[in-house]
């Protein structure tokens, strides 16, 4: 059997924990990414369809597919399916929040840091 003093130094524990973890989302859960600008000559080659997407997505900072959907008109699944084009593409980032998908422009510092050379350092030496 398991002594009263044990479990109860595990209880306080556990909300120690637990109040610290408040505290940390607490901290995040007023952060929003800025809005990205991207030069109109850029978005030229962007499709219509996909262009009225990620200019919505632009001027959020960071949104879901049903977010989108309101404001652009169209149903979830399709501006799903465009904001799922607009990562494969390059455009987007996402990520996973619980059971919905996040989206956010890729900003210009994320595409330098992408396009820098990768510098390898081979472990075996050749004579």
């Amino acid at each position: 059997m398991v002594r009263r003093s044990v479990l109860e130094s595990i209880f306080r524990e556990i909300m120690n924990i637990r109040q610290r973890l408040d505290d940390i989302e607490n901290n995040f859960s007023g952060w929003k990414p800025l809005p990205v600008e991207v030069p109109e000559s850029e978005l030229i080659g962007l499709p219509d369809h996909l262009r009225r997407t990620y200019v919505v997505v632009s001027s959020k900072g960071e949104c879901n597919a049903v977010q989108v959907s309101n404001l652009t008109g169209r149903c979830r699944a399709i501006e799903s399916n465009y904001l799922n084009q607009l990562s494969r593409m390059g455009w987007l980032n996402k990520r996973r929040l619980s059971k919905t998908v996040h989206f956010r422009p890729i900003s210009q510092k994320e595409v330098q840091e992408s396009a820098s050379p990768v510098k390898i350092k081979s472990a075996v030496k050749f004579k």
